[in-house]
């Protein structure tokens, strides 16, 4: 018989200790420790669809004797899916999908299923639904536009010894579990949820995975914190983890990689929620600029890489008079310190008295701007609005700015200039920099500066 012993795990993190403990020393979490049993037993005896033939252990060689094999993809048929998976679905990895509920984390992986099992390459696809019933399943899938899979098999099941002996009966080559917390290994006496019912599911998931040469979605949920819930191991056991992100009450969604081993970390997926599931954005700079108001201060266009290509967004400030002794800065979709960095920058070198103002900044459509070539469009913004000016219309500016006030030079500055004269933009303000190397056959014209005071000149 195995033996068993209580053992405390934190909720957020993971951590066990031998006791009780109030606050997690590893994540700073209050009242996170729940008792659990722990049995020490070896995990390839319970759980397993493999044979033992197939747990024979391999031999270390030289690197150079390893041959490499070609990495097989299967075309998930979403192009924006595709595009964040790094080309399509790697056979044999694991991929972990994140977001909060009701997001559409299920629309995503049953339309992705759908387009997976009319592949040719693919055989057949799995797809566990374990937080409703296949019928319930049936009905979502009935409200999505052109789904009609044969080649789709669904179960509704949270045993995950059932789970694994569907897996060994079917051998599909792409498997959706929806989703891992609610899975329970029966060797694992904890309730389904715990940190170690989630652990040892995807543990043992992921290995049958890697030796089925199975390509798996795991749907994970989020923490109010925004984060995948449950223990840390769970994203360093799978190859990519992608979060789901947007707003409920709106119909904007953007896919986004946070960890991929097969592709870039960069790029984004941006859908649109719609009666009939989710639509891809084909042109994301015209979705996000199409509501763009005219002749109104405070208002700049940037042009932001993301991944691989351009996309115009639109930046918004606003300044009041502060009611306080402390005047406020908020920032959506922009960093916060980032915002008190130009606003300092902007009282210093380009003389704005902004010590009394409360500046609010917005990035429309949701986008998060990380890179700094954003902070020109920023600074443009913020002054627009304190000046009560608007910039001149048809105008983009990119470019970072220094602490003495100078425009630094940015990446990518071809695609920027092209995407921006695509959508009709007629002046794009860029650094001087930039401007050496760049054959202009664009129909916009370019402006280089090299301080902000000559940005400021120029945008009004």
């Amino acid at each position: 018989m195995p033996k068993t012993k209580s053992i405390f795990v934190c909720k957020e993190c993971g951590h066990q200790s031998v006791r009780w403990q109030g606050k997690c020393p590893e994540c700073d979490g209050w009242n996170t420790f729940s008792e659990e049993e722990q049995i020490s037993e070896n995990m390839q005896g319970h759980g397993s669809c493999l044979s033992r033939d197939d747990y024979r252990t391999e031999q270390p060689r030289p690197l150079k004797d390893i041959e490499l094999k070609d990495s097989h993809r299967y075309q998930v048929g979403i192009n924006e899916f595709d595009r964040v998976l790094g080309g399509g679905l790697v056979e044999g990895s694991v991929v972990l999908l994140a977001g909060q509920p009701g997001i559409g984390k299920s629309t995503l992986l049953l339309q992705a299923s759908n387009s997976l099992s009319r592949n040719p390459r693919v055989n057949k696809v799995l797809y566990i639904c374990g937080e409703e019933s296949t019928s319930q399943a049936k009905l979502r899938a009935s409200r999505l536009a052109g789904f009609d899979s044969s080649n789709m098999l669904i179960a509704s099941e949270t045993n995950l010894d059932v789970i694994l002996e569907h897996i060994k009966n079917i051998s599909p080559q792409v498997t959706i579990i929806d989703s891992v917390q609610v899975l329970y290994d029966p060797s694992v006496s904890s309730a389904p949820g715990s940190v170690s019912q989630v652990r040892e599911c995807a543990a043992k998931l992921t290995y049958t995975a890697k030796k089925l040469g199975m390509a798996l979605f795991l749907v994970g949920h989020v923490t109010k914190e925004g984060a995948v819930a449950g223990p840390r191991i769970l994203e360093h056991m799978v190859d990519t983890v992608l979060y789901f992100e947007g707003e409920r009450v709106t119909s904007f969604r953007v896919l986004r990689a946070i960890k991929n081993r097969f592709g870039s970390t960069n790029e984004i997926g941006i859908f649109e929620m719609t009666d009939k599931g989710l639509s891809e954005v084909e042109n994301p700079s015209h979705f996000f600029l199409q509501e763009k108001p005219k002749d109104i201060c405070g208002f700049c266009v940037t042009s932001s890489i993301e991944g691989t290509r351009p996309i115009l967004v639109e930046v918004q400030a606003l300044l009041t008079l502060t009611n306080f002794g402390m005047p406020r800065r908020q920032a959506s979709g922009f960093d916060y310190n980032r915002l008190n960095l130009l606003v300092a920058v902007l009282e210093k070198r380009a003389g704005l008295q902004l010590a009394n103002c409360d500046i609010y900044l917005n990035v429309a459509g949701g986008i998060d701007l990380d890179e700094p070539a954003s902070d020109l469009a920023v600074a443009l913004a913020v002054a627009s609005n304190f000046k009560n000016k608007a910039l001149r219309p048809g105008m983009v500016a990119f470019g970072e700015i220094g602490l003495g006030g100078e425009i630094k030079a940015v990446t990518c500055a071809k695609q920027r200039i092209d995407e921006a004269s695509r959508l009709g933009f007629r002046e794009i303000i860029i650094p001087k920099a930039n401007l050496s190397g760049i054959e202009n056959k664009s129909k916009a014209v370019l402006t280089g500066v090299d301080t902000l005071n000559e940005a400021l000149n120029a945008g009004f």
